[in-house]
């Protein structure tokens, strides 16, 4: 059963969702993260494919998802981006706010050279 915090995120997401797509020039960066680790994934919505993804499971051995890591995954995502010719992203945090592991991702990503 979800609990009423998911289904203010999920409401959230939703709203979001409606004003953004991602095209194969322009995909969306989508983040989903969970207590123990953390998802990223290039989307090009007009297609319905999946580009690139990474997550920190391949990462680090550890149980839960730190600042650290989730960085660490936002410059792994956008060096898949770059090997795959993509310098520029829609952003979709997925519902979540944009502090904490989220936030410490994108900065990953736009240091890896992700324009969003």
């Amino acid at each position: 059963m979800a609990t009423k915090k998911d289904l203010r995120r999920l409401k959230i997401k939703k709203s979001i969702r409606r004003r953004i797509t991602g095209t194969v020039s322009k995909p969306r960066l989508s983040v989903f993260r969970s207590n123990t680790t953390i998802y990223a994934q290039l989307i090009d919505d007009v297609a319905g494919q999946t580009l690139a993804s990474a997550s920190s499971k391949g990462l680090s051995s550890a149980k839960s998802v730190t600042i650290d890591l989730a960085k660490a995954v936002g410059k792994k995502i956008a060096e898949k981006a770059s090997q795959a010719g993509i310098s520029s992203v829609v952003f979709d945090r997925n519902g979540y706010l944009y502090h904490g592991r989220v936030k410490a991702f994108a900065e990953g990503a736009r240091e890896g050279g992700l324009q969003f």
